[in-house]
């Protein structure tokens, strides 16, 4: 039976007087775990806002319908919309018209355009038609839109204002009838009738969604399938929970990601409690062991030194949570939503706070100081009082500890782990398997420990024999020393070598695809801009132009619960098709002679199971067009998937001729300036094209990376920062706890700076053991990251790439940092007269 009255009353000792005795050590105990809960929180709040006003915003769109059905941006013909309303099952069928503007000048972002009709939408979506009020009639003129109030403080329009649009490679102007409420729709969104945007926007006859709500007792399942059995090819019936679920499927392996991230900074923060606590207890073995002698159990000094560590990580995840709070709150306001993610790059979401996802931040952190805390808890409870109040005697024995046969199995097990696929499309196997390699290695560590500091030679140099007899005799705290260091800098080294390998394949695929000297394309994004064949001709023909090529890229649906995938038709030899895309495996076989061939890339092989060599079916004009697969390719732009396609065979099924993307190629001595101003002229006064010149396009790629990597930058920089912080604190207490045994040489005749020296040289061996460790085994988790986690997370695969002069900076740094942190932390520990430093062993 415990005595609670008692443990309690060793805690009150224990804590007091760690907390007046080392009080910079409990704070960074504190802010370790604080760290690591605030970046979780802060990555879920993020994320949680953005997806909750993403799905408002969905939900406006669609409203109440219980069936939608979708088809591409080019639309479908509005046939399909009356025998859809004759449907026996359908009480209500809505048209609409779905784009996304091209604006005038190219170079702003594409607006969205809700066209409706606004009597047959109200049964569908009465909160955003009623926010229309009194416009209604007015909204049936051929060039009258009412934007959102979003939309209209982005692009800085009033009411009567005009906004000028690109249509087909003219320019035209609608005028701004009305701007919505606020609350009405919180993302930037354009509204027209019908009838007014097929007629304005080159559209007659043509529609790309109709919204559906069937009569009572009606079972959606069967309507949508016998639906889909008739739909044109690419148009498909799909739920509402479809349509609003695609923005969180999109980016949920990002989110999970971060999240993953986040748990890294809170496993180097637990390990920094484990050390902290374990030397921490080595310091305080007199006090520790007088207690047992007052009558303290074991039971009871075990639960009073966990209750110490678990008091520290509930302080340190409580303040974590306010500070995830903080940060989100700041980021949503300054900096947005996207945290680097496409998906959201638009989104205005606002903070909500959600107690019961941050409670288990906040427990997760507590969790993870106590499993911190609980071994030395455990060995200092197990320690003999005699032994504890023995003068001399620092060290708590490891030797019990069975270590070498766990590290072992787990290293096997991480190693089986990482071979197994996706669970739900997330990398779950492969973040087991590096915790397991993880937990395995630092488990490996004390019999390391052991066989290499045992094997140091003797040097003759009386400074470095005692620091290395020392290390020698003082395996345990050495051992927790090395531990701490290898967590922080192993997981430092594995993303290092993760981004720095993105970033080179990145830049080497960039390299690949942008071979001409000069791009153009129609806003980015938008549904409306296209050059014409007569448009192409003249651009090609220009003076100083070389060679030009031009493609067609627009959205197509493959399956109904699949997000859209890019079709890009360009200019392509079959036969030399690796010259010009960065193709990764073809078909050992030629297709057939009578299908054109089709390149997929990594995304559409592992999303739908496609494989080289096999037939697929393009949705093209209406119909199922077949195609060979011909080989898969990279892509780092299209998360959903991307197809490429011979021009030839594009004009060839659809009969479009347009093109919204090119390359050019300039003769020698012609500038790039030369020929976009040549381009002007000859487009004019209809220009909307964007061009830029492909260095500057790379440049610009490269920045929007490092961006979108920003926050894995932070969570690096944060583990580093634990890190150091851990080798401070070890070095801080050993000295501490060392105090004696420095006045002890300093009566042998040892001079104070021989001492000092003598420490660092003990921070300078572990330190470099720690190094040298932590980069092997940040190096067997990098390829855990590159070639599993980052392969099942985004469906594209990356080269490895060592970032060697990175990587020997930091070494070097945190040899550096841990003979900095021994000198000061020696120096501290000898300021007192060396009679006082050993009356203790007198």
């Amino acid at each position: 039976m415990i005595d609670w009255r008692s443990a309690r009353v060793a805690w009150q000792v224990l804590a007091l007087s760690q907390l007046r005795e080392q009080p910079l050590r409990v704070l960074a105990t504190v802010l370790a775990i604080a760290l690591g809960v605030a970046l979780g929180a802060a990555v879920y709040l993020i994320n949680a806002a953005a997806l909750t006003q993403f799905d408002q915003a969905t939900r406006r769109l669609i409203g109440e319908a219980d069936i939608v059905i979708r088809g591409p941006a080019s639309g479908f013909d509005q046939s399909v919309f009356v025998a859809l309303a004759r449907e026996s099952a359908v009480s209500v069928a809505s048209p609409v018209l779905e784009l996304r503007l091209a604006l005038a000048p190219a170079n702003r972002p594409a607006l969205p355009l809700l066209a409706l009709d606004p009597f047959r939408a109200a049964a569908l979506q009465p909160e955003l038609v009623s926010a229309l009020g009194a416009h209604i009639t007015a909204l049936f003129a051929h060039d009258a839109i009412v934007l959102s109030r979003a939309a209209a403080d982005t692009l800085g329009l009033r009411r009567s204002d005009l906004l000028s649009i690109n249509v087909g490679g003219a320019v035209k102007s609608l005028r701004v009838i009305d701007i919505l409420p606020g609350d009405a729709y919180p993302e930037p969104l354009g509204i027209m009738d019908i009838a007014a945007a097929q007629w304005t926007l080159e559209r007659l006859g043509r529609i790309n969604r109709v919204d559906l709500r069937l009569r009572p007792g009606s079972d959606p399942r069967l309507v949508r399938a016998r639906l889909n059995q008739w739909l044109p090819a690419g148009v498909f019936a799909v739920t509402p929970q479809i349509e609003r679920g695609r923005a969180s499927s999109a980016s949920r392996a990002y989110r999970v990601n971060l999240d993953m991230l986040a748990l890294v900074a809170l496993l180097t923060g637990g390990f920094l409690v484990f050390s902290t606590q374990w030397l921490s207890v080595l310091r305080r073995r007199v006090a520790l062991g007088l207690l047992r002698c007052l009558g303290v159990t074991r039971a009871q000094l075990r639960l009073a030194l966990l209750a110490e560590t678990l008091a520290s990580g509930a302080l340190g995840s409580a303040l974590g949570v306010e500070l995830g709070a903080l940060i989100a709150m700041l980021t949503l306001r300054y900096l947005g939503a996207d945290l680097g993610n496409r998906q959201f790059a638009a989104i205005a979401a606002t903070l909500a706070v959600h107690p019961v996802p941050l409670l288990g931040f906040a427990l997760i952190g507590t969790a993870a100081a106590g499993a911190g805390g609980a071994l030395p808890a455990w060995q200092a409870a197990r320690r003999s009082p005699a032994l504890a109040l023995k003068a001399g005697d620092a060290e708590l024995d490891l030797n019990r500890l069975v270590t070498t046969a766990p590290g072992l199995a787990l290293l096997a097990a991480g190693a089986l782990l990482a071979w197994l696929p996706a669970i739900g499309g997330l990398p779950l196997p492969g973040y087991v398997s590096i915790a397991a390699l993880l937990l395995g290695s630092v488990l490996l560590v004390p019999a390391l420990t052991r066989r290499l500091i045992g094997a140091l030679p003797r040097t003759g140099q009386v400074v470095l024999d005692t620091g290395f007899a020392q290390l020698q005799g003082s395996l345990s705290s050495s051992t927790v020393s090395l531990a701490s260091m290898i967590v922080s800098f192993s997981l430092m080294v594995a993303m290092a070598i993760m981004v720095h390998s993105f970033r080179d394949s990145f830049e080497l695929w960039l390299a690949k695809l942008l071979p001409a000297d000069l791009q153009l394309r129609c806003s980015l994004g938008s549904d409306t801009c296209a050059l014409s064949a007569a448009e192409q001709s003249r651009i090609a023909a220009l003076a100083g132009v070389a060679r030009a090529e031009f493609r067609r890229v627009q959205p197509i649906f493959l399956q109904a619960d699949h997000a859209p995938v890019t079709l890009i038709a360009r200019d392509l030899p079959a036969e030399r098709a690796a010259d010009t895309l960065p193709l990764l495996r073809e078909a050992r076989e030629p297709g057939a002679a009578a299908l054109p061939p089709v390149w997929i890339s990594e995304a559409v092989q592992d999303l739908y199971g496609y494989q080289p060599g096999q037939s697929l079916a393009l949705p093209l004009a209406g119909r199922a067009q077949s195609f060979f697969i011909a080989g898969v390719w990279r892509d780092y732009v299209h998360a959903g998937g991307a197809l490429v396609i011979r021009r030839q065979d594009y004009l060839a099924a659809t009969g479009d001729g347009s093109a919204n993307e090119g390359s050019l190629w300039r003769e020698p001595h012609t500038s790039i300036a030369a020929i976009e101003a040549a381009i002007r002229a000859a487009l004019a006064p209809n220009d909307a094209l964007e061009l830029i010149s492909s260095p500057e396009l790379r440049e610009r790629s490269l920045l929007a990376f490092d961006q979108a990597f920003l926050i894995t930058y932070a969570l690096e920089a944060i583990a580093v920062l634990i890190g150091l912080v851990g080798v401070s604190v070890a070095a801080s207490s050993t000295a501490l706890a060392r105090r004696a045994q420095f006045g002890m040489l300093r009566h042998l005749g040892m001079l104070r700076r021989q001492v000092l020296w003598m420490f660092a040289s003990e921070g300078i061996a572990l330190s470099a053991l720690a190094v040298l460790y932590g980069l092997l085994l940040g190096a067997l988790l990098s390829l855990i990251l590159v070639y599993v986690i980052n392969r099942q997370s985004f469906n594209w695969s990356i080269d490895l790439s060592v970032p060697w002069l990175q990587l020997a900076s930091l070494s070097a740094a945190l040899i550096i940092a841990s003979a900095i942190t021994a000198l000061w932390s020696g120096r501290a520990a000898m300021s007192q007269d060396p009679i006082r430093a050993v009356r203790e062993d007198w």
